[in-house]
């Protein structure tokens, strides 16, 4: 009965165009009054409308020590789909649809245990995840909201194995700025800005290479996205352009590395270094997964290894939080044509969390 209820509840939230960019929604969007009509009585519900599509939606009833936090944007849908990426088809053990997997799945789940009569449960529903630029969670941890849970279970797809750790993301923008001029002048080995880069990417390179442990060690991740520069091959370029960003081990730090990474530039040249973004790995560096791991212990779920992807759960651990990753699906199936979940993943996740709430923390 409960797999029915959350098949109807996520056929309901993918039909709710949530789609980041371009993130069109507001405090007013028909899918925060739907889940509070499907929570039920007994939840104060409360809203942040931070603008420009940041909108949270917080409920809680009872006295919980676990908050549970979910994002209900998704990724655009995209082309080459075999049906409305907005309408839930459920077949072969699967369901699909646009966030059936990342993560409305996870969220139709925890709306059924709000209606099944959870005591002690609270919910925070964000609409920024997907994309650059989020700011809901950060918020709600600056206001001191979330300063009254033991521990965080951010629900993005693990299998429903609880993770507690993961590696951080870090965006940067670099702009190389030399002095341009005739492609016959000598000084072009040392101000032409796309050499510039040249030397500093080398280097970059290297530095990664070699914070490798072992040769199957795959190391800080470092990806050179984006490259842009000079006007002619005959004139000496006058700014280049990267786009880069860096994975870093559970426990680093993103700006430690930024610093070495600057160092790379010996140039001394006119650099700019813009960061779009920056989220720590999962415990954040100085932190520990002590708590969490306890929490885990306590509750029977099986720790999963770390994974490469990066989530909300490192913005709870920066701010001293415990905080892990549990939700159905694999991020294998997340962000693609033809989204799913499996109807399995929905149920054990259904079970995982009430484990969880019954036991409250």
């Amino acid at each position: 009965m409960s797999l029915t209820r959350i098949l109807e509840n996520l056929k309901a939230l993918v039909a709710c165009d949530t789609q980041n960019p371009p993130r069109l929604i507001d405090g007013d969007s028909a899918i925060f009054q739907l889940c509070e009509d499907l929570v039920g009585s007994g939840f104060q519900i409360r809203m942040w409308d931070h603008g420009e599509g940041h909108v949270s939606w917080y409920a809680v009833r009872g006295n919980p020590r676990i908050l549970f936090n979910v994002h209900l944007d998704t990724v655009p849908d995209g082309e080459g789909w075999s049906h409305n990426p907005l309408e839930l088809v459920v077949k072969d053990g699967r369901a699909y649809g646009r966030g059936s997997c990342d993560i409305k799945g996870a969220a139709a789940v925890l709306l059924n245990l709000a209606e099944q009569g959870a005591q002690d449960l609270a919910l925070l529903f964000t609409t920024d995840e997907e994309g650059a630029g989020g700011c809901c969670v950060e918020n709600f941890i600056a206001a001191g909201e979330a300063e009254r849970y033991q521990q965080l279970i951010v629900a993005e797809p693990t299998s429903c194995q609880a993770v507690l750790g993961h590696r951080g993301f870090l965006s940067v923008k670099t702009r190389f700025h030399g002095i341009p001029g005739h492609s016959s002048e000598a000084r072009a080995l040392r101000e032409n800005a796309n050499h510039q880069l040249a030397r500093w990417a080398s280097r970059a390179l290297q530095l990664a290479e070699h914070k490798k442990r072992s040769g199957d060690d795959p190391g800080t991740c470092i990806n050179i996205g984006i490259v842009d520069g000079g006007t002619k091959s005959n004139v000496i370029a006058g700014s280049a352009f990267v786009h880069w960003s860096a994975r870093l081990r559970p426990g680093e730090s993103n700006e430690e590395f930024l610093r070495e990474i600057q160092s790379c530039d010996l140039a001394g040249s006119s650099t700019d270094w813009e960061v779009p973004f920056s989220g720590d790995p999962l415990p954040a560096s100085g932190r520990s997964d002590d708590m969490a791991r306890e929490f885990c212990s306590q509750n029977g779920f099986y720790p999963g290894d770390p994974v490469n992807f990066w989530t909300e759960a490192a913005l709870f651990s920066q701010a001293g939080l415990p905080a892990i990753v549990l939700g159905p699906g694999h991020i294998s199936q997340a962000h693609v044509t033809d989204e799913w979940v499996e109807l399995e993943q929905l149920s054990i996740a259904n079970e995982l969390y009430s484990k969880a709430v019954k036991h409250n923390g």
